[in-house]
């Protein structure tokens, strides 16, 4: 296997970081929208983030992720018997971590009316910060994001709770507990944070009937748009379900102009650059599970695309 088709808008950076590693490799460069089936047949193996809108695979016989999750290639298709896929070895949870810390320390140093408050020449000493330490933190999702989430907060003496489908144990959390218990677990939560991937179980998770169970809980979504019921947010921050929400995933992306969370006042909004790819780990990625298949071997980094991870 030596025909890769690499897909994206940025990725010419990716193709020469793995072609300096391995000349033998034909590589080609794609934009998503310009993707036609004669490309699909000359691929023996596609890497990017989002599958092309086509009929089929073609001759695709490995798919590579290049992000975090793979619902971007799989979602509302089945794979074709017999693909392998992949995806990067990255561990996005630190970035994700620091950008979920930084949204609670917004909130609680109350920077926004701060700097409301310089514009405006106004000396106002009403509010004050709030520490977060003690503070409860509970995350859906305790594989690598989740973990580097938890492991954020946990250095500034936060409680950290996960959730997983399964409620097994994971380290860097201080207790884990199954999903369908979220109802219970949320009561008296400072902050929820989603770190889940968008499967078949997790697809609008949080829906309204879950997001009336919230208690006033601050939300931040960094894992993917969809684990939410969009439509429902407004709701529920109106409501005083959730004090505030910040999101750096959407359902349909980029956020459309029309979407009333742009400008909710208490929805701070980012464009999914909460875990940035870095190009030499997206590309060890990559080669990594290219020297295992050469060697006949499953990658470590394959994924179940009945599970999505």
């Amino acid at each position: 296997m030596n025909r890769f088709l690499i897909v994206g808008d940025h990725v010419a950076g990716l193709r020469d970081a793995i072609a300096a590693a391995r000349p033998d490799l034909d590589l080609r460069t794609k934009s998503l929208a310009s993707i036609a089936p004669p490309d699909l047949q000359w691929a023996q193996g596609y890497i990017g983030f989002r599958r092309p809108a086509l009929a089929d695979w073609g001759a695709v016989q490995w798919i590579h992720s290049i992000g975090a999750g793979v619902d971007g290639l799989i979602a509302g298709r089945p794979l074709p018997p017999g693909v392998l896929l992949t995806k990067t070895s990255e561990d996005f949870g630190p970035a994700i971590g620091e950008w979920c810390v930084t949204r609670a320390l917004a909130v609680n140093q109350n920077l926004a009316a701060l700097a409301e408050a310089q514009r405006n020449k106004r000396w106002d000493r009403d509010r004050e910060p709030t520490m977060l330490r003690g503070q409860r933190v509970l995350i859906l999702g305790t594989g690598s994001v989740g973990r580097g989430v938890a492991r954020a907060f946990r250095a500034l003496g936060c409680v950290v709770t996960g959730m997983s489908r399964s409620g097994s144990g994971a380290a860097d959390f201080d207790r884990v507990f199954p999903a369908e218990r979220f109802g219970e677990v949320v009561k008296d939560t400072d902050w929820l944070v989603l770190a889940a991937p968008l499967t078949a179980a997790t697809r609008h998770f949080l829906d309204r009937a879950r997001l009336q169970q919230c208690g006033g809980v601050y939300l931040m979504n960094a894992g993917r748009g969809a684990v939410i019921d969009e439509a429902a947010l407004p709701e529920a921050l109106d409501q005083g379900w959730l004090r505030g929400a910040a999101l750096d995933v959407f359902a349909t992306e980029p956020l459309p102009d029309s979407s009333p969370l742009w400008s909710h006042p208490k929805v701070t909004v980012s464009p999914h650059i909460s875990g940035p790819s870095t190009l030499a780990a997206t590309a060890e990625g990559f080669l990594a599970c290219l020297a295992a298949v050469e060697h006949g071997e499953r990658p470590r980094l394959a994924v179940d695309p009945n599970r999505g991870y």
